[in-house]
């Protein structure tokens, strides 16, 4: 769209989803698009209900016309519904809503697992973060640390299960191999939705049930004594790794209540580490991001057992927390990528990644 003859690129953020991370994806939009600059960009903000519908997110669209110092914490998601499975994304113009980019920040299952890559793909449209391999792997636990296994990247032992198969073998297989205290997880879903930490067997019990509450796999992971470290990586034929940081939970881990309610944990950005073990993890983020396809953004969690094991990869994060809390842009901020330079990065990626892309399926053809 022209305003005195300046040519902005149309970004559509989409934001919300089905996953229980809605309401986190709801404070993740509101942040990105205040960041956004103006002068460069046109903001189309849709929202994807907890039930699954699409809407033009016109309270949304209101306030950003209205001026980012009005912004809310948390972008609304009402507005006319839009045509259902996302044809909005497939049919340039329709409603008004063509965009050069869409910018998916779909926290969890439905958004972050590929589903949406999947659409936006046979949209043809061009959007931040991983492609539907990368996203799928990032999401699913198990996958994710199958993926490290083949890559002989160094992680804290675990254990999966599935509904179907034999439950008490299962939890004889984690009090013997992994000991208790161990974590329990849904083997899809982020932002610490469902993870529990088990100190007895009856609290193993309600930490398998409540994982299965959101998932029909879930993961038992051993427990590891060690700091947490976090680096941000961002790039796609060349990704390059932040400075590391440091989590330091206010609770026994880093929960959901950590991550976006109380704010009781520490962020320390850069982490108080050696040059040499600085090096050793970023090294080690971008082995874990290129092990699992990833593409334009990650985040990469880490353990460090000091004086023990060293690092121990956790998990990669494809659609990283960018709240005015998060370790992401933190750490880009602190590795010399201001927040909206790092927005403006990540928009580029996606342009040259899908114009790369077309480029091949032109010579195909």
């Amino acid at each position: 769209m022209s305003d005195a003859g300046v040519t902005r690129t149309r970004v559509m953020v989409l934001f919300g989803g089905r996953s229980a991370e809605h309401d986190v994806s709801r404070v993740t939009a509101a942040a990105v698009a205040k960041a956004l600059d103006p002068d460069r960009y046109d903001v189309i903000p849709v929202a994807i209900t907890t039930d699954g519908q699409w809407h033009a997110a016109e309270d949304a669209a209101a306030l950003l016309a209205a001026g980012p110092e009005l912004l809310p914490t948390a972008f609304p998601v009402e507005g006319p519904e839009l045509e259902s499975l996302g044809t909005v994304v497939a049919t340039s113009g329709r409603r008004g809503l063509d965009v050069d980019v869409v910018l998916p920040l779909l926290h969890g299952p439905f958004g972050e697992d590929g589903t949406v890559q999947g659409l936006l793909e046979l949209a043809d449209l061009p959007y931040v973060g991983s492609g539907v391999l990368g996203s799928a792997v990032g999401m699913h636990k198990g996958a994710m640390k199958q993926m490290f296994k083949a890559a002989g990247i160094p992680q804290c032992a675990f254990l999966e299960f599935r509904e179907g198969q034999d439950l008490a073998a299962f939890r004889a297989r984690v009090i013997s191999e992994l000991g208790l205290p161990c974590f329990v997880k849904p083997a899809n879903m982020g932002s610490s939705v469902g993870v529990s930490k088990a100190h007895t067997e009856a609290e193993l019990d309600a930490a398998i049930a409540l994982a299965l509450t959101y998932d029909e796999e879930i993961l038992a992971e051993e427990m590891v004594t060690g700091r947490e470290i976090e680096v941000a990586v961002l790039g796609s034929l060349h990704p390059e790794a932040s400075l590391p940081g440091e989590v330091v939970p206010g609770a026994e881990f880093y929960s959901y209540a950590d991550k976006y309610e109380d704010g009781a944990a520490q962020l320390l950005a850069p982490a108080p580490l050696s040059d040499a073990a600085t090096e050793e993890v970023r090294a080690l983020a971008l082995r874990a991001f290129t092990a699992c396809r990833c593409d334009g953004m990650a985040r990469v969690d880490c353990f460090y057992d000091e004086g023990g094991r060293g690092f121990l990869l956790n998990e990669v994060n494809t659609i990283p927390g960018f709240t005015p809390i998060s370790m992401y842009p933190k750490l880009w901020e602190v590795s010399g990528v201001p927040y909206p330079a790092l927005l403006d990065r990540l928009i580029e990626l996606a342009i040259e990644r899908h114009d790369r892309r077309t480029a091949r399926a032109g010579r195909q053809r």
